[in-house]
């Protein structure tokens, strides 16, 4: 749970530094558009599709994008065909890395995530292969300075059925069953107690600790991957130094 929690907390500070340079809006929408191929255009319906919305309300992108990218999706408007998969492998020191992508051209962004793995220090590893470490769940960030309350959250999330809060440095971290986390979302909205993220992840039921050269490794081919337009979540199973992973 450390290892994954100290990555979704860096993620999100990454958060800023992503969309200057454009490439978390573009992940963004093709979430969306995704979301809204698969599921229908309704939020109230689409479990899906409601937190990708969330996820680009919380990212300041613009309602016009949101509802573009969800008639794109529904046939309403013209737009790209993606195709959904992920790629496993490894990093430095046996850490389990998986990369999930939306892409119009499988061919040209397999050949380009491989590329990436193999100048970084990492491993290509077939289907199966590190998936089974990792378990689907709920992940909800609370700004602990915004609410300072500790017990009142832990009892607002246990009540509405999450699995475990951890208090992190700035945040509180709750992770829900992954068909469990509107619900506590929900619960939060209907108390005021407004949350930083809400997403569907994947959590490493065993972390890797690692320091020093191995450790910025590591760190450089999840960042590399992370920058790959086609590359919308990476998840690992590292557990870092919080100063390595704030430099």
């Amino acid at each position: 749970m450390s290892g994954h929690s100290k990555w979704a907390t860096i993620k999100h500070k990454k958060a800023a530094t992503d969309a200057k340079r454009g490439n978390l809006f573009t992940k963004l929408i093709r979430e969306v558009t995704v979301a809204a191929k698969n599921g229908g255009g309704d939020t109230a319906t689409n479990a899906r599709l409601r937190t990708a919305v969330d996820r680009a309300k919380q990212s300041s992108m613009p309602q016009d994008n949101i509802d573009r990218a969800i008639k794109k999706g529904t046939g309403e408007l013209e737009g790209v065909t993606y195709e959904e998969f992920t790629i496993e492998g490894y990093g430095t020191g046996g850490v389990a890395i998986m990369a999930e992508l939306l892409t119009d051209n499988k061919n040209r962004t397999t050949a380009d995530i491989r590329n990436i793995f193999s100048k970084k220090n990492g491993n290509i590893a077939g289907a199966g292969s590190v998936s089974w470490m990792f378990q689907k769940k709920g992940y909800i960030e609370i700004d602990r300075k915004a609410n300072p309350d500790e017990d009142k959250i832990m009892g607002i999330v246990l009540d509405a059925g999450a699995q475990d809060m951890q208090t992190e440095e700035d945040v509180y971290a709750v992770t829900t069953d992954a068909r469990d986390l509107e619900t506590v979302r929900k619960a939060l909205e209907n108390n005021k107690i407004k949350t930083k993220s809400s997403e569907i992840t994947m959590i490493p039921s065993t972390v890797i600790k690692l320091e020093g050269e191995a450790a910025k490794q590591v760190m450089g081919l999840v960042e590399a991957l992370e920058e790959h337009d086609d590359v919308q979540n990476v998840y690992a199973n590292f557990d870092i130094p919080d100063e390595l992973l704030e430099s």
